[in-house]
């Protein structure tokens, strides 16, 4: 169900096997990210719009399916002229689960 809605909401109504596996890891790895956070072993109903909020955000910032992926300037130096990139996958899930870290904490539990 989540998988058909996110296809929905990304605007995909073909049935392309490889969008469908990147879809599904979209899904997962939100799903890890939230039941990892909230120390839960499932997802709360109430969470589920989250969920999907946060596997369509993965769908799209993460360029999934793409060879080199999303990567921006971490360093640039004048001297010899040098230019760093760094790809922004753990950066970008950091600030995902910040976006979402207030909603989240509700269902928080203490790890037992």
């Amino acid at each position: 169900m989540l998988k058909e809605t996110l296809k929905q909401l990304l605007g995909i109504s073909t049935k392309d096997t490889a969008k469908d596996i990147l879809i599904q890891f979209a899904i997962d790895d939100a799903e890890s990210l939230i039941l990892n956070y909230c120390n839960l072993s499932t997802v709360p109903y109430g969470l589920k719009t989250t969920w999907l909020k946060m596997a369509l955000e993965l769908y799209r910032n993460e360029n999934l399916g793409s060879v080199e992926g999303s990567k921006y300037v971490s360093n640039i130096s004048e001297g010899d002229s040098s230019v760093s990139f760094k790809t922004n996958y753990s950066d970008f899930k950091d600030s995902l689960l910040k976006n979402y870290i207030a909603l989240l904490n509700m269902y928080r539990r203490l790890k037992k």
